[in-house]
């Protein structure tokens, strides 16, 4: 028989109200122990927590039935007051009861895959879900949450399932007459299943953006006012300005949201040639940053120009200081605000346009599950080209593809990666 475990799920500290739960073959034994009753399932209903002949607290108890609760196990939530005093009473109340034990990082939730309440990216979807920032990220974690990478393997599993199932038929019937080709079909059939997969693999990169987020950088010669549009966007004297050319040694971030979308703004040294040698550090950092990042965001002096970092399309190009330039085109100041709006507008057009091609596949175990499906299918597709003496082979290829979509919504092959997964979890959760 599993332990029943117990744990805060709430935030620690002082609060209005702080929620622990319970979940095992005993959660129901113990809130008779504590509450003197079980109340209706799902139904919360006031209670006073008593133990040893004391009041320990008045509290919401909801209760859930096995297969009717998040572990799919027996489970009960005590909504108590948020005082320390308060949990530490409860928490020592449910450690001196038979059979209970505190509850491992991530325990409940791993529960709930084992007991089938959830599938390995259900819970990788909330994972992402417990960690969004922004409101997209809260949206794709969702999605996963919600089965949308389940319904599309299953999907993409059901269509090779059918078209092996096509082509075990004709061997099974080699030495009979097969009423129909069935190559036309297998092959409309796999060649849906990879376009598909190729896309995700596509929109892989958009996908993990959406989880860890965009880089925005901020490039241009010293003095070109990158510091202060950098703290006119954060709000806040993020990064020190002076009129001292080449004041910024190094990458300053600064994480903020843009339309939804998680962006991690950089300010960046200025680019000229240095005779400084720290300096040229911060510039040789700046150059790497620039290359790498999803968007670059160029703010032009006098000159128009910007030295040692090449654009490239989809680079932004402002001109700074715009409270002492002349008016005309897309100008910008820290300093009066002026053009910022239209600059942030901007930047979030771009980025929706990148975040559009997302994937729902956004991991590097799900790339790798994808890829072997696909590896399979294009062999499986030569073979059957190959003609009927390799009809054999290129269903066994099928069966690969199948299983490798399995391994990428927990079905087979992940015993390996669940303590990985689990670790990311809050204990509680």
């Amino acid at each position: 028989m599993a332990d029943t475990i117990y744990a805060l799920a709430s935030a620690r500290g002082r609060a209005g109200v702080s929620v622990v739960r319970l979940s095992g073959p005993r959660a129901w034994a113990t809130c008779v122990a504590l509450c003197g009753d079980v109340p209706v399932s799902r139904r919360a209903s006031l209670r006073n927590i008593l133990w040893r002949g004391e009041v320990l607290d008045q509290a919401l108890v909801i209760t859930f039935a096995e297969k009717a609760s998040f572990t799919g196990e027996e489970s009960v939530e005590f909504h108590v007051h948020g005082s320390l005093a308060v949990l530490s009473s409860l928490l020592a109340a449910l450690s001196a009861q038979d059979g209970l034990r505190a509850a491992e990082a991530g325990e409940f939730t791993r529960r709930a895959l084992e007991n089938g309440q959830l599938d390995l990216a259900q819970v990788e979807g909330l994972a992402d879900l417990i960690e969004a920032e922004t409101e997209a990220q809260r949206r794709h974690a969702m999605s996963l949450m919600q089965g949308r990478l389940r319904d599309l393997a299953e999907s993409w599993r059901q269509a090779l399932v059918r078209a092996a199932a096509l082509l075990e038929a004709t061997i099974d019937f080699v030495e009979e007459d097969v009423p129909v080709d069935v190559v036309p079909e297998v092959t409309e059939l796999t060649a849906g299943v990879l376009q598909d997969l190729q896309a995700e693999v596509k929109g892989l990169g958009a996908a993990e953006r959406l989880r860890d987020g965009y880089e925005v950088a901020l490039i241009g010669r010293p003095n070109a006012g990158k510091s202060t549009l950098l703290n006119a966007l954060a709000g806040r004297d993020a990064a020190i300005t002076s009129t001292v050319a080449g004041t910024t040694r190094d990458v300053i971030e600064v994480r903020m949201a843009v339309r939804g979308l998680p962006v991690t703004v950089l300010d960046t040294a200025g680019l000229r040639d240095a005779q400084d040698e720290i300096e040229q550090i911060g510039i040789a950092r700046t150059v790497s940053r620039a290359d790498a990042a999803d968007l670059r965001v160029f703010l032009l002096d006098d000159s128009g120009e910007v030295p040692l970092v090449k654009g490239r399309p989809g680079d932004l190009f402002v001109r700074g200081k715009a409270d002492l330039a002349p008016p005309g085109g897309l100008a910008v100041s820290g300093k009066t605000g002026a053009g910022i709006t239209t600059l942030v507008e901007a930047v979030g057009d771009a980025l929706e346009q990148k975040s559009a091609s997302a994937a729902t596949i956004n991991r590097a175990r799900h790339l790798e599950a994808v890829s072997r499906a696909i590896r399979a299918l294009e062999s499986a597709r030569s073979e059957v080209k190959a003609g009927p003496d390799r009809v054999e082979l290129a269903a066994e290829l099928l069966r690969q593809a199948i299983r490798a979509l399995d391994s990428l919504i927990g079905r087979v092959d992940v015993e390996d990666v669940l303590d990985e997964i689990f670790s990311s979890f809050c204990i509680g959760k």
